[in-house]
């Protein structure tokens, strides 16, 4: 059949040639991915300098330090207790100050501290092993899960008689009620976490050939890290109290910690003293608990649930 327009045609024919095909540059399916990336898991970068960024941090725990200050000389000026009994904020402060300058004051805290860490690492390590081995074994969760919530709410001095009569006074007793203490923190906060991992990405996992240790390493301990830090933070805690309460109960002969310390001056009636070691304990705490919501926030960022 003879073509009625054979001359527009061949001039369309003629433009759809002479334009080329799009050639793709070979990097820019790459960067759409690594925008794509970039854009999922983290937001806009945190505008401001680093100065006004610590001060919007610190103000309110600086208001809340200086309203407890302000209720505590209110209450000494009231005369509520004798002045040596509840001294003011200006004699602690003082007192404190001249106790960091000492030497034996840090030999103290370097001994609470290296108790706090090795007992902390060895909780953590059983924590994990635990939490792993009952998220990953159902006849075991229903075995020992409502165990391991039950040692996780039970007071950690009820376990000093037990741990004195097993280690007598020495530090594997402190040791043990730190563990104790808190293990079950962690291991729950692991198991909570596992527990929360998508089904779809354990069957990509499947798919992806992953299993046994290699699905925990590279999806299900990664995927739990949010509920898993927050285990640690809570575990943290649960040690920290535990540690303060054994090294008041349990005195380990030529080890001066800070609890040790702190009834030396309870005994001999220096309530400044006694003082100024909670503010020390406080203190440090405060600090580790800056440094787990660091690692919180960081991870945040990391996966894109910060705001903008």
């Amino acid at each position: 059949m003879p073509i009625k327009y054979p001359s527009a045609r061949a001039g369309l024919e003629g433009v759809t040639g002479s334009l080329p095909a799009p050639v793709e540059k070979p990097d820019a399916a790459k960067d759409r991915i690594t925008g794509l990336d970039a854009l999922e898991l983290g937001g806009k970068s945190e505008k401001g300098s680093l100065g006004k960024r610590f001060w919007r941090s610190a103000w309110p725990k600086l208001l809340a330090i200086g309203i407890v200050v302000l209720v505590w000389q209110i209450v000494v000026w009231a005369e509520w207790k004798p002045v040596y009994v509840l001294p003011g904020p200006a004699t602690v402060f003082e007192d404190l100050g001249t106790l960091i300058k000492t030497g034996d004051f840090w030999d103290g805290v370097r001994v609470t501290m290296l108790r706090a860490v090795t007992g902390f690492g060895l909780a953590v390590l059983i924590g994990t092993i635990v939490g792993a081995a009952v998220s990953r074994f159902t006849p075991l969760r229903a075995a020992i899960g409502s165990l391991i919530t039950g040692l996780q709410t039970m007071p950690s001095i009820m376990w000093f008689p037990l741990a004195i009569l097993l280690f007598q006074l020495s530090e594997s007793a402190i040791l043990f009620v730190v563990v104790i203490g808190a293990a079950p923190s962690v291991a729950n906060g692991l198991i909570s976490g596992i527990d929360y991992v998508p089904r779809t990405w354990l069957r990509v996992g499947q798919v992806l050939g992953m299993t046994g240790f290699a699905k925990y390493r590279h999806l299900i301990l990664p995927a739990s890290l949010p509920s898993f830090i927050s285990g640690l933070k809570q575990g943290w805690a649960f040690s920290w109290r535990s540690l303060m309460a054994g090294e008041l109960l349990v005195i380990v002969p030529g080890a001066l910690s800070i609890g040790v310390r702190m009834q030396q001056a309870r005994d001999l009636n220096e309530s400044s003293l006694v003082i100024s070691f909670i503010i020390v304990v406080l203190v440090i705490g405060i600090l580790i608990d800056v440094l787990f919501n660091a690692a919180d926030n960081a991870l945040r960022k990391r996966w894109g649930l910060t705001g903008s």
